[in-house]
């Protein structure tokens, strides 16, 4: 029953274009319009315009394969069945099929012989139990049972199980249904299900997007209901290629296989958190430095996870004895990544950049590790045991994890008060966590104003600095937009002068000014480039696209969502003119 995770993705989506589904590109790994969240984390943050009711140009039934990162899992990776990087299956339906076709097509893929044949006797099911807000799902109970799903295989389970959203603190939300696979191959299956026993693992969820939460906290129906799925890819390839541990399936085995070479040591049970972290956070860093919107390591957001991502995998590799002086060892790993995942070809495209950005972080990572043995033989020195207070400075001004400092005060039979950090470490999480709630607070629809505004405004601003400038060939580079301000990189060999920023600034409140009605239009690709539309580079297009028109003064092929008119705009006003990379330039701007 062994398949690949290529032929699962191929299956899947000719399952889905089967049902009358259009095929959509993977969305970047950093999301444009989304505030609420630093990367992707499922398929369905691309599609919230749509979600929210705006038509997509390809219709109403979408399906693809997205590549998600999710940070709130970083902790658990190391277990047998957590990722921070993973592709998510997904199909979706904008106000057309609902529960019964969902559940059904859910069910087929799963378990019939032309599809999956995964075995019924290791399936089962959870749905909403009902609340204050939404009654008890005997609907979705109803069509499990109608397709032969025994009833002890069918649990009800509360919200914080069994439903989906709001992403923000409002928006569209609702109950889901999820599907479990009994992992061990040695064991039967019990007769009932039961959540407490982790040997069910998750493995796909259908969220029925039919609710509204307003700013008062009430779910009110929605006009437009939608479904929302996702199947894990590497959860379903385990299950198909009969393992019991995700690492060993076939995307992660040459990776593990090459930290072995590389650092010289077999996985066994006592290094293999130290094998699967690696793997996992190198693979995570690699698609995030290979993704179309780049990001580098630094200290805010996105490139902050990133850094953590490369240190944490150093550190991995010299707890597994790994000399790092020799360095390069996370580009090794890299092209092992590359290799496998040669149906995202951009991977291959970005390498020199991706090896370039990795060497850089090694170097620096190096230089801090010999400052930070440096403090550490100061602190060790006043006394064999290392402090709470010490133990988390070294943590978290110099990137030793705990592990590391033990392993160091051993080699010198000094011991580490273990509990203090693991303390002080908690309450730090729990600072961190708040301020990060604080930071994505607002939901998507509160959120989808503001950043309504700054995104036409983006496109004002692309053509402003094509007319200002007098060069044709600049081009959006990525752009990044949040309830507060934009931000727009665009190809440009030099710095602004503060009179070229003036008068960008000028021309795009000029644009404003002129109350422009603002258009959209549904055509091919290829019509849309033919007709002079700008597109942003590096992004993949499907075959129909929307076009959005601002007057005569630009034209752009873009998913949304825009103003009807450049009068609901503002005065436009720029912060800020910088470097992002090599060639290429940030403005950072706000609305007032």
């Amino acid at each position: 029953m062994s398949m690949t995770t290529k032929e699962l993705k191929r299956k899947y989506l000719e399952f889905f274009k089967s049902k009358k589904h259009a095929i959509i590109h993977s969305a970047p790994l950093i999301p444009e319009h989304d505030p609420t969240v630093l990367f992707t984390t499922a398929g369905m943050h691309p599609l919230v315009p749509f979600l929210m009711g705006q038509p997509h140009p390809l219709g109403k039934r979408l399906a693809d394969v997205q590549k998600c990162i999710r940070t709130h899992d970083i902790d658990e990776v190391g277990d047998e069945t957590h990722t921070t990087f993973f592709e998510m299956l997904g199909n979706w339906s904008l106000g057309d099929y609902f529960k019964k076709e969902a559940i059904s097509w859910s069910f087929e893929f799963l378990t019939s012989k032309k599809w999956l044949g995964l075995d019924l006797n290791r399936l089962a099911f959870t749905c909403f139990a009902g609340d204050k807000d939404a009654p008890k799902d005997e609907e979705a109970a109803s069509i499990w049972l109608s397709l032969g799903v025994p009833k002890e295989r069918i649990a009800f389970l509360p919200k914080k199980d069994n439903w989906w959203g709001p992403a923000g603190e409002t928006g569209p939300c609702g109950p889901d249904t999820e599907m479990f696979y009994w992992k061990p191959n040695d064991v039967p299956a019990p007769k009932k299900f039961e959540q407490s026993d982790k040997r069910w693992v998750e493995i796909w969820n259908n969220v029925f997007i039919q609710y509204n939460k307003n700013k008062e906290g009430k779910y009110e129906l929605l006009k437009q209901k939608n479904v929302d799925t996702g199947l894990g890819v590497e959860r379903v390839a385990m299950a198909l290629q009969g393992k019991t541990n995700i690492f060993e399936i076939e995307v992660f085995a040459p990776i593990i296989e090459k930290i072995g070479e590389i650092s010289g040591v077999k996985q066994n049970n006592e290094n293999s958190r130290s094998f699967r972290i690696i793997a996992d956070h190198m693979k995570a860093a690699t698609f995030i430095l290979g993704d179309e919107r780049g990001v580098v390591p630094s200290n805010v957001d996105q490139g902050y996870i990133l850094r953590r991502y490369i240190r944490r995998s150093l550190r991995h590799l010299r707890l597994l004895g790994m000399d790092l002086t020799n360095a390069n060892s996370t580009i090794e790993i890299s092209k092992v990544v590359i290799v496998i995942y040669d149906d995202y070809p951009l991977l291959a495209e970005k390498k020199d950049f991706i090896f370039e950005e990795l060497r850089k972080e090694e170097d620096k990572f190096l230089k801090t590790l010999d400052k930070g043995l440096k403090e550490f033989k100061k602190i060790i020195e006043k006394g064999k045991i290392i402090s709470a207070k010490d133990a988390f400075l070294l943590y978290q001004s110099y990137g030793f994890p705990i592990e590391m400092i033990e392993e160091l005060a051993g080699e010198v039979e000094g011991k580490v008060d273990v509990a203090g950090f693991n303390k002080e470490y908690s309450c730090h999480q729990e600072l961190s966590r708040k301020g990060a709630e604080q930071k994505f607070k607002g939901g998507l629809s509160e959120a989808s104003e503001a950043t309504t505004k700054l995104h036409t405004a983006t496109h004002i601003l692309g053509e402003a600095l094509r007319k200002v400038l007098g060069d044709n060939d600049i081009k959006q580079k990525g752009s990044n937009i949040t309830s507060e301000r934009l931000r727009y990189d665009f190809n440009f060999d030099r710095k602004l002068t503060s009179e070229e920023v003036k008068a960008v600034e000028k021309e795009v409140n000029k644009v404003i000014m002129q109350k422009l009605d603002v258009k959209r239009e549904e055509m091919s690709l290829s019509e849309a480039l033919d007709s002079g539309a700008q597109s942003e580079f590096g992004t993949k297009y499907p075959s129909k696209v929307s076009v959005y028109s601002i007057g005569e003064y630009s034209k752009e092929i873009c998913m949304g969502p825009h103003v009807k008119n450049t009068s609901e705009l503002g005065k436009f006003k720029i912060l800020k003119e910088e470097s992002s990379a090599a060639g290429v330039r940030r403005i950072k701007a706000i609305l007032e």
